[in-house]
């Protein structure tokens, strides 16, 4: 799925990124800060001559608006929106490759900044996919994009229309589903080997009730502090370290 309205990547390393990765067709136009340091005008000027995609040299006041006041560093690409996989063509492919995927579905995850952190600790671990929900959750945003350092041209993300119904077709192409709940197995002893897919919930409500209906197992991290939960996306990092390490086990 592709929409044709357009997004922003921008500061250093996102927007140095995407010029290394993406055809021109998928860079509208390139905006560098006056004044920026020549090390970084010099890497933009020379990827950019390499695809044929001009310079625009522009105050820092316009990069501001651009970006409504986020962190650019003298850096804004503007870009065709972010491009989603097909979990079926997904799917297919895994099966066809003989693979156990490890699959990441996250259950309206609200907070841009988590959904990026979320996708960086997935390309660090091997995921496979993402899963996120067409409605209630952010979707795949420049700001996204920055906090994923890059990330996101990595990590294929499918948008789907229902994570019930799309839980049920993946148990029915023999994924097993683990959900994150306080009640729930030590998370040290899971075994994540197969085809296997993690539900993260909501930041504030955790997996939904008919969603969470749907796991096979629940996993719980224990906690010995005053409170009891931590941020969604370190909650992930933690999950799939854990994966990781379960998959890929030192002899």
């Amino acid at each position: 799925m592709t929409s044709t309205d357009k997004d922003f990547v921008f500061g250093r390393h996102a927007g140095l990124d995407y010029l290394k990765t993406q055809d021109a067709d998928h860079i509208n136009k390139v905006f560098l800060q006056q004044g920026v340091q020549e090390s970084l005008a010099n890497q933009v000027y020379g990827l950019a001559k390499k695809k044929g995609i001009i310079v625009q040299t522009v105050p820092k006041s316009k990069l501001d608006r651009l970006v409504q006041g986020g962190n650019h560093q003298g850096l804004v690409l503007t870009v065709a929106s972010f491009e989603y996989a097909e979990l079926d063509q997904l799917l297919d492919q895994f099966d066809e490759q003989g693979k156990e995927p490890f699959l990441l579905m996250l259950d309206s995850i609200e907070d841009p900044h988590n959904l990026g952190s979320i996708l960086r600790s997935a390309d660090a671990t091997g995921v496979d996919a993402v899963i996120i929900p067409k409605r209630h959750a952010t979707g795949l945003t420049s700001v996204v994009a920055k906090t994923s350092t890059g990330a996101i041209d990595y990590v294929p993300v499918a948008r789907v229309n229902n994570l019930v119904q799309t839980s049920q077709l993946l148990k029915k192409r023999g994924y097993w589903l683990f959900g994150t709940d306080m009640q729930g197995t030590d998370y040290r002893k899971w075994d994540a080997k197969g085809k296997t897919v993690l539900v993260i919930g909501n930041e504030g409500k955790g997996i939904a009730r008919l969603l969470k209906e749907q796991m096979d197992q629940m996993l719980t991290l224990p906690m010995v502090g005053h409170v009891q939960s931590l941020n969604a996306s370190v909650a992930t990092g933690v999950l799939l370290y854990q994966m990781l390490n379960s998959r890929n086990s030192i002899k």
